[in-house]
């Protein structure tokens, strides 16, 4: 019999922990039996008193529960952890999909059955990410893991401000900014990935430092730009561009609001096969779609890779007015017969839903389409079936009449 505090469910809100939904939000708990505090394990029960699940609370957060097991006899323990963390490194090391890089996620969150953790591989740098308030507390825990179990140069930890935010119930306490900074090389180390190179900034890039999740999506909309002229929007460091030009396009222009991640995209670029020349613009993107579409410009080409537009349901209306104007912009700049490759990592923003607004935008374009290809993170950003959240980015490759 566990001794652990229990929360208590509302009557008829059990049905997504009995379906093995990672994240129990607090409007579902009645009461809870006993003073567990923040970060520690605790039971949770349906209304009736069975047993359904445990994991880690947090009561100053709208998720309160990370539920991490539905077997009553798993401890939620540091050994626990350390075994997750192994298994979901052994499965990307035998993924035939990674055999082509060197820089691959090894932990992904709730895919991976442990919430508020990710870990990026850099060519033997570890970048950890901790987003909640259960993983941060447990920071060193999985700093040694990750020491056992990789013997990694370095390690750079980090948070999800967002998400910590959240957690934390508004200001991130100065102690967790504290614990969450650690030294990252000061130069940009190399990766590669499919034969090519690229220079990634750990001390300061986007994400972890690079965009692991669209690389399968980077190969398939090389191989459409054989002696194409490119439109790369949202271009980062320049990674599309860099398999774009490796694919034999003519020319690419770099279009981002960055000049320090332009400075690296040019570096990225120059060491590139290929004969294609490239151009690098910092500038809004939507002002600058809009300028290139008065001047007529058009396009074998386009990219359309855009931050996160929705970071919760609120916010759904206004990023979908964004990326209809964004896909809407962008398809007249197409010539006929080209291609758009648009995406979106936006959440909760589903794939349906990024069809509807492309349709839309494309009437209000006035141009006929046709997806060709739907796109998705790479594999070891994998989709647990009883998180459908897990599934963020999607996109589309559009052919243009």
């Amino acid at each position: 019999m566990s001794t652990l505090p229990a929360l208590v469910l509302k009557s008829g809100r059990d049905k997504s922990v009995r379906e093995r939904h990672p994240r129990l939000f607090a409007s579902a708990i009645k009461h809870i039996e006993g003073k567990p505090k923040d970060g520690d394990p605790v039971d949770v029960i349906d209304n009736k008193g069975e047993w359904l699940a445990r994991g880690i609370i947090n009561q100053q957060a709208q998720i309160a529960v990370r539920l991490m097991t539905w077997d009553a006899q798993e401890t939620l323990d540091d050994a626990l952890l350390q075994q997750r963390m192994s298994a979901a490194i052994q499965r990307r090391l035998r993924d035939p999909l990674l055999k082509a890089t060197n820089a691959r996620r090894l932990i992904f969150g709730e895919s991976d059955f442990l919430p508020g953790i990710i870990a990026d591989d850099y060519a033997g740098h570890i970048v950890l990410e901790l987003s909640t308030l259960g993983a941060v507390r447990k920071d060193l825990v999985l700093i040694d893991a990750l020491r056992t179990l990789l013997g990694p140069r370095t390690i750079i930890v980090r948070g999800d401000d967002e998400r910590l935010r959240n957690e934390y119930g508004g200001s991130v306490p100065s102690a967790v900014r504290e614990a969450l900074t650690s030294q990252a090389p000061d130069e940009p180390i190399e990766i590669w990935e499919r034969g090519l190179r690229f220079l990634v900034n750990l001390a300061g890039g986007q994400k972890t430092g690079f965009y692991l999740d669209q690389r399968e999506n980077r190969a398939h909309v090389g191989s459409y730009c054989a002696g194409a002229t490119l439109l790369n929007m949202f271009s980062y460091t320049g990674a599309f561009a860099v398999h774009a030009l490796a694919g034999g396009a003519a020319q690419a222009i770099n279009v981002d609001s960055s000049a320090a991640a332009l400075a690296l995209a040019e570096r990225n670029i120059a060491q590139a096969p290929g004969e294609g020349k490239s151009t690098y613009v910092v500038a809004d993107a939507f002002d600058d779609l809009r300028a290139r579409r008065a001047r007529a410009e058009q396009f074998d080409a386009v990219i359309l890779d855009p931050p996160k537009f929705a970071h919760n349901l609120l916010q759904i209306e206004r990023a979908s007015r964004a990326y209809w104007d964004l896909n809407r912009l962008g398809l007249t700049l197409v010539k006929p017969g080209g291609i758009l490759a648009t995406f979106s990592c936006s959440g909760v923003v589903d794939r349906g839903l990024l069809q509807k607004i492309l349709f839309s935008a494309s009437l209000e374009a006035g141009r006929d389409a046709q997806i060709i290809e739907h796109l998705s993170q790479a594999s070891d950003h994998p989709v647990l079936l009883t998180f459908p959240e897990s599934e963020y980015l999607k996109g589309f490759i559009v052919r243009v009449d």
